[in-house]
């Protein structure tokens, strides 16, 4: 519905009349209950007082609802015709006093697509649960309000429920005569109001803080989750977790906690990875493991939640005023997540992680052509809707750890310190932080601001190496920084340049220098005089962002002794830097497929393993010439047995291996593998195959036809949860059949009975890079829904479908007209919603990316076929 979107400027001129005194919220979720059938949505009671202040009395403005019927409304005491005053996204108000009170009494419907008020249905015991997730502009489908970040206001709820439910929002609640009544919160924004509610299994603890001078802090502690889920809910880990953030956070901040209690629910259905409702957060339940995981998996977790955590200082506490300034949130939870799970967890190897798997996101997003700066220009809410994305998140964090690089981490904590003191329960802008960062550092803050936060695009860092006439030492190491033509930003960075050699059978560091490149070339003077390099590492320890290059002898050493780098950052680093050069087409496919083949053995850490294995999957099916993918998926699946069947027995590098050997296993003997592996005729000594394990053996038989229905079917028994019936979706969906598909693309596209889960599985099961002959004709049916989809259903539904059913894998003969057909519709329809625009050109990117790196392997080896 297009009057769901609020501008920039509506929300500019509304803050500029309005004061928000309160809310009190009274919602019925009684009806939550009962029989699904019957017309029209399921709906709730919700009442709404709001106490507000206008600046100039007579003047008129709006409140936000999007209910599918209000039954009455009254301010100032005065009824008004809910007709005439709603039209289904706004409550129009006219002449308003200098003090209001407004009143909706609405019915609200429950959201199947994660948005407002989600109600899900437990297949597996009937138990309905419910929770919202309103970011950017959702609370508005649950209560009416002022929905932008800078009305902050008190917010106090009661709710009603069914009998033998309870009920959490972000204050402490009681149950009274029959009603939760929670207590009032300090002024928050609406996006971050909270309700939870239903039968969910919930554990307890305390956290207790002494401080210097003698005061103590308790914080009471949950966590819950579906009834389903409490045998695998590994709550004590969650609460380690949390206590040793709450520690880190105290210790470096100088602020209390300031919301009293922390309650953690981990949610079905959820679209995001979490939210940092104040007292409430919430979790997708995907972070409770119902089989075996890796540590890269359990340290994910632990960066949620102290991602999370560190929104209640960066975020909630201090907000920003509008969604241009959303890095002010987002970019500093990323950093501080990564900064505390290395400070205060036992995952001391999180910058790695960070350096390989967040950068990665970044510096994709960077290089399209809907790129921003870190502060964005965000014209109304669709806009922030899509800015969610890794700019906003990971580039933010990066630059802000180049940030404490160059300001020094004394001086950025201190000026973090003040930014809270100073702006508690207020709003923000980007002149707010870097006041106080230029008292604390001394630096300059506008100009570092105007290059990394206020341009767009990402450097790139490549030594040059000039050798004395002997060759045993460097007479001159210079870094040549260069830009996109699109962004020709050059930026200072504060960067460490390694020197590599090869000491027996180790590249080891033996010379490091700190130095400013700034412009586009940079002596490193304090490098002259080494001894000459076999690999020079430039951003050797991350501290900057930048993609990095080698020169022609470092790139001859990593071909030759990549895994033989003793330093498992440094690995990370070069493991990153040739990934981007062979998106960039600079590296060809089959090479990095071949340095994964040869070195991703010998990775030891986990995480960044994992990150070889998507990255050669998608070398794979994206990058590499036609002519070539079936050999290349016979030499990974070859390379993956082996390497599953060396791992230690019972390790998480075996799993790790087991779940890409799946990922790539397409020959009819290597589909034979994984069924004798799920019938239990053929074991592999260690590897425990548990459920999670056998539905990802399941679907590449399904979508290779090894498994139909039945087999589907039959798995489905073995698992009938809430989380076998999204694998039994995905895996339905990605059988080998043009009715299949038909079936699947009419669920999505066609109907909108599916959740979002559900719509989010079937995408995942339509799309198989094995069946591009298949998905051929959906190209033009693509074009013709896409506008449709997008005005008809909600945001997040229409980003799923947009971003999930692009033709990203065209025929060999489709792929320059698929390329062709997004160019003709992004012509055809300039007037189309811009954030429709920008996903269609986004995939087009992504596409145009990948034939350039096909188009480099033929030239470089000649078509063949």
């Amino acid at each position: 519905m297009p009057g769901e979107n609020l501008s920039r400027d509506e929300a500019r001129e509304r803050a500029a009349l309005l004061s928000v005194d309160g809310y009190d919220v009274s919602l019925d979720l009684r009806s939550a209950v009962g029989d699904d059938a019957g017309a029209g949505p399921r709906t709730f009671r919700s009442v709404t007082t709001i106490r507000f202040r206008c600046a100039e009395p007579g003047a008129a403005s709006f409140a936000d609802l999007i209910a599918p019927a209000v039954t009455a409304v009254s301010l100032n005491g005065k009824d008004l015709d809910p007709g005439a005053v709603f039209d289904g996204t706004r409550i129009q108000l006219e002449d308003l006093a200098a003090e209001n009170e407004l009143v909706v009494d609405a019915q609200c419907a429950y959201s199947r697509t994660g948005e407002g008020m989600h109600r899900f249905v437990d297949p597996e015991d009937g138990e309905v649960y419910l929770y919202t997730q309103y970011e950017p502009a959702d609370s508005r489908r649950v209560f009416a309000n002022f929905e932008q970040p800078d009305l902050k206001a008190p917010f106090r709820a009661e709710v009603k429920a069914p009998e033998g439910w309870t009920v959490w929002s972000n204050g402490v609640g009681e149950l009274t005569d029959g009603v939760w009544k929670f207590a009032e919160t300090k002024p928050i924004s609406t996006y971050i109001t909270a309700f939870l509610a239903g039968p969910y299994h919930y554990v307890t603890d305390t956290y207790s803080r002494t401080f210097d001078d003698g005061t103590t802090l308790e914080i009471p502690l949950g966590a819950m989750c579906r009834k389903g889920l409490a045998p695998h809910f590994d709550a004590d880990d969650v609460f380690l977790i949390t206590k040793q953030g709450l520690d880190f956070f105290h210790d470096h901040f100088d602020y209390p906690y300031p919301f009293g209690k922390y309650d953690q629910a981990f949610v079905p259905e959820y679209n995001l990875g979490a939210m940092e409702n104040p007292g409430l957060v919430t979790f997708r339940e995907e972070y409770i493991f119902r089989g075996k995981v890796t540590q890269a998996s359990y340290s994910g977790r632990a960066n949620t939640i102290l991602h999370e955590m560190a929104h209640m200082w960066f975020g909630d506490l201090v907000t920003m005023e509008w969604w241009d300034d959303l890095w002010l949130k987002e970019s500093f939870a990323d950093f501080m997540g990564a900064f505390a799970l290395v400070g205060a967890t036992r995952f001391t190897d999180g910058w790695i992680t960070f350096a390989n798997r967040r950068k990665a996101w970044a510096y994709r997003a960077d290089q399209l052509p809907s790129t921003h700066p870190v502060t964005a220009d965000i014209r109304d809410l669709q806009d922030a809707k899509l800015n969610f994305d890794g700019i906003t998140y990971a580039k933010g964090a990066s630059v802000l750890k180049q940030l404490v690089a160059y300001a020094g981490q004394d001086a950025f904590l201190e000026g973090a310190r003040r930014y809270f003191k100073r702006n508690a329960y207020g709003n923000t802008r980007l002149g707010d932080l870097l006041s106080v960062l230029e008292e604390t550092s001394g630096r300059d803050m506008t100009s570092w601001a105007r290059s990394w936060l206020q341009t767009a695009g990402v450097n790139s860092l490549t030594p040059q190496v000039v050798l004395d006439v002997e060759g045993g030492r460097i007479a001159e190491l210079t870094v040549l920084q260069e830009a996109a033509e699109s962004h020709p930003e050059l930026r200072p960075h504060r960067v460490a340049v390694g020197l590599y050699r090869m000491e027996g059978d180790r590249l080891v560091r033996y010379e490091r220098a700190e130095v400013d490149v700034d412009g586009p070339r940079t002596v490193v003077v304090e490098l002259a005089g080494a001894d000459a390099p076999e690999l020079v590492l430039v951003n050797d320890d991350d501290l900057t962002y930048c993609k990095t290059r080698f020169d022609a002898t470092s790139l001859d050493t990593l071909r030759d002794h990549l895994g033989a780098l003793t330093d498992p950052m440094a690995r990370a680093l070069c493991w990153s830097a040739l990934w981007n050069m062979t998106r960039d087409a600079l590296l060809l496919a089959p090479d990095f497929i071949d340095l994964v083949m040869r070195f991703g053995r010998r990775e030891s850490d986990i995480g960044v393993l994992q990150m070889l294995h998507a990255w050669a999957n998608s070398a794979l099916v994206d990058y590499s010439p036609p002519w070539w993918r079936e050999t290349g998926a016979k030499l990974l699946a070859h390379v993956a047995l082996r390497d599953l069947r060396d791992a230690e027995p019972g390790s998480e590098h075996q799993l790790a291996w087991a779940r890409f050997y799946a990922s790539v296993a397409s020959a009819p003997e290597e589909l034979a593998l994984l069924q004798a592996l799920l019938d239990g005729t053929e074991q592999i000594e260690g590897l425990a195959v548990d459920q999670e394990l056998r539905w990802a053996f399941l679907e590449p038989l399904a979508a290779h036809g090894a498994a139909d229905e039945a087999a589907v079917a039959a798995e489905l028994a073995r698992d009938d949860t809430a989380s076998g019936k999204r694998h039994q979706v995905r895996c339905l969906a990605a059988r080998p059949s043009a009715a299949v598909k038909a079936q699947a693309w009419a669920q999505v596209v066609e109907s909108d009975t599916l959740s979002n889960a559900l719509v989010e599985a079937t995408i995942a099961g339509f799309v198989q890079p094995s069946q591009r002959e298949l998905l051929a004709p959906y190209t033009e049916k693509y074009f013709a829904a896409i506008e449709r989809v997008w005005a008809e259903r909600s945001i997040q539904i229409g980003v799923d479908v947009v971003r999930g059913l692009f033709p990203s894998y065209p025929a060999a003969d489709d792929a320059q007209a698929t390329l062709d057909a997004t160019d003709a519709w992004l012509t055809s329809h300039e007037e189309a919603a811009p954030a429709l625009r920008r996903l269609v050109l986004e995939a087009r990117d992504d596409l145009a990316r990948a034939l350039r790196a096909q188009a480099a392997d033929n030239e470089g080896r000649g078509a063949q076929g």
